[in-house]
């Protein structure tokens, strides 16, 4: 998948301006499947508009600049399931608690257990988030089946460090005086 398909399926479901689209990329229902950045996304749409898969309209704003909302096209939709039916790529997996994790032999105890803590608040309250998204926007069972597969990823990944926690924090050096006092 592209930012190209993302905004295609956003804009499949409804309209949106490239600010909203950036939102569900980054902590909204799409922020699970690609990254994609204000850099790529309004590339994206420009490209998407001139080949008339989409269409925008500016809609002013009371104390605000002009926004600019965009449309998918029925060129669009047909592009869209025509993107989705190419064969898949990989799927990519990036974890800055995983690279954290992967030093924590060099990093004091405290530390280890202080960031595995974090963490595993992060993927509860993912989970969390994951609940009411299902509640909120499961318009059909494709929704569903995705929130689900989601939250049960989550859920195996939230078991594993809870049970074996101790194993990294294990690994970490001990905490000297000066780490301690810090």
């Amino acid at each position: 998948m592209n930012v190209r398909t993302l905004c295609l399926s956003i804009l499949y479901e409804s309209e949106a301006t490239g600010y909203e689209i950036r939102r569900l990329c980054v902590e909204g229902e799409c922020s699970y499947f690609i990254e994609a950045s204000f850099g790529s996304i309004y590339p994206a749409l420009a490209k998407l508009e001139d080949e008339k898969l989409v269409t925008s309209r500016s809609e002013q704003q009371d104390g605000k600049p002009t926004k600019k909302i965009y449309s998918i096209t029925a060129a669009g939709r047909a592009a869209f399931a025509n993107e989705l039916a190419q064969p898949l790529g990989e799927d990519m997996f990036r974890s800055p608690f995983l690279l954290f994790a992967r030093f924590a032999h060099i990093l004091p105890r405290s530390l280890v257990e202080t960031r595995a803590n974090e963490f595993l608040q992060i993927l509860s309250d993912k989970r969390k988030r994951l609940k009411v998204t299902a509640a909120d926007h499961c318009s059909n069972a494709s929704d569903t089946w995705v929130i689900n597969y989601g939250s049960v990823i989550m859920e195996v990944a939230e078991r594993h460090l809870r049970t074996h926690m101790h194993e990294l924090i294990t690994l970490a050096r001990a905490d000297s005086n000066k780490d301690a006092a810090e």
